[in-house]
């Protein structure tokens, strides 16, 4: 059975268990240097405003948008998620742009030499990562494979009227989480991604 085909299984109650123990989760937040905004096409208003919250508790220093031109749009997800970001509230000039990312692992691949040439890798020494519930523990591991110096949190957002404990009751909620879940050991194995958080290791 395919990934494609395996999102649409009803998962055990162990595995239901396993991802709201391990991927589902959102760590403590405090102060961070940077906000690393994951580009996407869904949800953008709910991922806005969140950053606009966060920026405005003083949450972050900076922000780096990352995210290219996707089908159907003739702008790349930075350039709307920036203008989304900026009409918010949050200083133009403190969001860093990268404009080709068509993947998680470019978003952090392809956004690092521009955090080190605006700022200095060596001076972020916190991030927050901001995306999707379902893609949820990807990202920080996605960043942990490319940046395992830096400190890592992570905070999700999603439109959906259920509850996120309960995923696994909406049909499409179901299959976006079981897509992404069916990545992590595959991607684990190619390198593509890094083991995170450190909590939760045997």
């Amino acid at each position: 059975m395919s990934i494609m085909d395996r999102s649409r299984r009803l998962p055990t109650g162990d595995e239901i268990s396993e991802i709201n123990r391990t991927h589902l989760i959102d760590t403590p937040l405090q102060p961070a240097d940077l906000l690393f905004m994951f580009g996407t096409r869904e949800d953008v208003a709910q991922r806005v405003d969140t950053a606009a919250k966060l920026w405005r508790r003083g949450y972050f220093r900076w922000s780096i948008v990352s995210g290219g031109v996707t089908a159907g749009s003739e702008q790349s997800e930075c350039t709307i998620i920036k203008a989304a970001m900026a009409a918010a509230g949050i200083p133009a000039d403190r969001i860093l742009e990268e404009h080709r990312a068509l993947n998680t692992g470019e978003n952090v691949i392809l956004s690092l030499p521009i955090i080190d040439a605006a700022l200095g890798l060596q001076n972020i020494r916190s991030v927050i990562c901001l995306g999707n519930t379902w893609t949820a523990r990807r990202y920080p591991m996605t960043l942990h494979r490319h940046w395992p110096e830096v400190e890592k949190m992570l905070l999700t957002v999603d439109s959906f009227a259920t509850p996120r404990a309960l995923w696994h009751t909406d049909p499409e909620f179901r299959r976006r989480v079981l897509h992404e879940w069916d990545k992590i050991e595959p991607y684990k194995a190619k390198g593509f991604i890094a083991e995170w958080p450190k909590a939760l290791l045997p």
